[in-house]
This record gives C-alpha cells, sequence and structure tokens, in this order.
C-alpha cells in the first residue's frame, strides 16, 4: 500500500485546510484509513478514522464538531476537512491504513503509513 499525504500548510486561527491522502488502488475499498497527528515529544494520536467504503467514520474527542473525515472511492483518497483551526491543531499529519477489524485507532493497529505533512496555526 502506497500512501501520499498532502494539504498541509499555514493558516490563520479559525481558518480551514483540507489534507488529502491519495492510495493504492483497491485501498479505501477494502481497508481502514486514518489520519493521525503528532507534536514534538509527545506520542502520535489518531484525529479520525474511516472505515471500508466509507461506512463508518470515528472521530477522536478534540476535533468532534470541527474537522470531517470523508472518502472517495474512485480516487482512493481520504480527505481531512480541518475547519475552526486553532493554534494547538499545529503538529504533523500522517494517513494510515489498517488491514484489520473496524474499532481500534491505535498506531501499531496501522501497518502502512504516508510521509506527514505539516499544518500550522498561528494566532
Amino acid at each position: 500500500v502506497q500512501l501520499q499525504a498532502s494539504g498541509g500548510g499555514l493558516v490563520q486561527a479559525g481558518g480551514s485546510l483540507r489534507l488529502s491522502c491519495a492510495a493504492s488502488e483497491h485501498t479505501f475499498n477494502n481497508y481502514n484509513m486514518g489520519w493521525f497527528r503528532q507534536a514534538p515529544g509527545k506520542e502520535r494520536e489518531v484525529v479520525a478514522s474511516i472505515g471500508r467504503r466509507g461506512g463508518v467514520v470515528y472521530y477522536a474527542d478534540f476535533v468532534v464538531g470541527r474537522f470531517t473525515i470523508s472518502g472517495d472511492s474512485a480516487k482512493n483518497t481520504v480527505y481531512l476537512q480541518m475547519n475552526s483551526l486553532k493554534p494547538e491543531d499545529t503538529v504533523v499529519y500522517y494517513c494510515a491504513v489498517s488491514r484489520g477489524r473496524w474499532g481500534t485507532f491505535r498506531t501499531v493497529d496501522y501497518e502502512y503509513w504516508g510521509q506527514g505533512t505539516q499544518v500550522t496555526v498561528s494566532s
């Protein structure tokens, strides 16, 4: 599985960004996909995840109501729409793929990782 993340950048607090994760063929239909983030010196944590074919989604508490995960099976791409961004959202975001069952969102549950994309939110 190949993953290519994009869409990071610099935005003012309260603004929006959309991250994209382009995956290998059939990935979106066959596997769970997720977005994680990691701040310097901290553990990588799940932000949101979407199940095979987009049937279910999960959000970390700190993004509920602000971020939306979605996917496009034709493009094998998962998106993370980030609204109402806060300075504390300034971290590197990673997309990842899990071949396992839906319902676990630890980093160890995800076997494939894309490169990170930096999001910087200025106050």
